[in-house]
C-alpha cells in the first residue's frame, strides 16, 4: 500500500548551479532510504532538490547532500528538513499552488 506523503519528512537542498544539485541528489539517494521527489529550476541559476522519507533517513540524506554539494564549490545555498509538513503545504510541493511565480 502506498504511503500518504502527509507525515513523511521532506528534505530540501538549494544550490547555485546544476552540478552541485546533481552531486547533492546523488549523495542523498546513496546515503539513506529516501525518494527523490523533485528538482526545480528556481531561476537565476538556483536549483532546489527535494527528497521524502522517514525523518532520520531524510536528516542523514540532507547532511550527506549538503556535504557533497560543498565539495564541488560554493554551490550550497540552503539545506532544510521539515519532519512532518502540514497537509496544506502539499499543493505547493506538487506545483498546484496558484500563487505568483
Amino acid at each position: 500500500m502506498a504511503q500518504e506523503p502527509y507525515g513523511i519528512a521532506l528534505g530540501m537542498i538549494e544550490t547555485r548551479g546544476l552540478v552541485p544539485a546533481i552531486e547533492a541528489a546523488d549523495a542523498m539517494t546513496k546515503a539513506a532510504e529516501v525518494r527523490l521527489v523533485s528538482r526545480d529550476f528556481v531561476g537565476g541559476g538556483y536549483v532546489t532538490v527535494m527528497v521524502r522519507g522517514e525523518t532520520g533517513a531524510v536528516n542523514a540524506a540532507v547532511r550527506a547532500g549538503a556535504d557533497a554539494c560543498e565539495r564541488v564549490g560554493d554551490g550550497l545555498v540552503a539545506a532544510h528538513i521539515i519532519a512532518r509538513p502540514h497537509r496544506e503545504v502539499e499543493p505547493v510541493l506538487s506545483g498546484t499552488n496558484t500563487g505568483a511565480k
